[in-house]
């Protein structure tokens, strides 16, 4: 019985890597062009591993230089954190439920929800075969977040030993995001949530311009996601 278990666990454990690696090849690459804009800006390699570990936001942390650099006060980084990040509230709102058995280890799952990590967990058919959830919850959210440490700790110490141009670095996380997205699609035949996502954000982003598009986009997508689901109530 110990036996099976063991290979149970094994497998959740190599099919969360499996799942996880193209999430490594973006973040290690992104992570490292991160370390080397700190890095560039007098931040030493401790500044980019403790971000890393700490805030654990691409976006932000990249965001978070320029405050840094400009001393900025609680409030605006307060307020610049809330507009970057707000897109997370709604994914949030769509695993309470998945992470409700989740026990104390609930807060990290909750802390370590990324854009990539959650497009890795939101899909059902990515659970399909794993037999311990909360296990491959755990080892997604903790792999896609050494990854990242790994990335931004190396880029501050790749730096010291060779100077990098940084212009454009900060353009990989677009590139990642394609990625993701672009794996969503061939994984599924349905694209209606795909399709749904890109047509909100586009609305939006001629009606509100590029600097307001991201939270209207986000509360559209979720209310359109909402009338869906009534009328589709067997597929929700």
């Amino acid at each position: 019985m110990q036996t099976e278990s063991n290979k149970t666990r094994t497998g959740d454990l190599a099919r969360a890597f499996k799942a996880t690696l193209p999430v490594m090849t973006g973040y290690l690459v992104l992570g490292m062009g991160f370390g080397i804009v700190m890095q560039s800006c007098g931040y030493g390699t401790l500044w980019s591993f403790a971000e890393a570990v700490f805030i654990y936001a691409g976006a932000m942390q990249f965001a978070a230089v320029e405050l840094l650099r400009s001393g900025a006060s609680l409030m605006t980084v307060a307020l610049t954190t809330l507009a970057v990040n707000a897109r997370h509230l709604f994914y949030g709102i769509s695993m309470l439920e998945r992470y409700r058995d989740t026990g104390r280890g609930k807060w990290y799952l909750v802390f370590s929800l990324t854009d990539e990590t959650y497009s890795l967990l939101c899909s059902d058919d990515a659970l399909d075969g794993v037999q311990n959830k909360t296990l491959y919850y755990f080892t997604v959210s903790i792999l896609d977040h050494l990854y990242w440490i790994t990335g931004c700790t190396a880029g501050g110490l790749l730096d010291q030993l060779i100077r990098f141009e940084t212009t454009g670095a900060d353009f990989a996380l677009t590139a990642l995001f394609v990625s993701v997205f672009t794996g969503q699609w061939k994984g599924t035949k349905d694209h209606f949530y795909s399709l749904t996502g890109v047509i909100c954000a586009l609305g939006c982003l001629v009606i509100f311009g590029r600097d307001y598009f991201l939270i209207p986009s986000m509360i559209l997508t979720v209310f359109v996601l909402m009338l869906h689901a009534r009328r589709s109530p067997d597929e929700a």
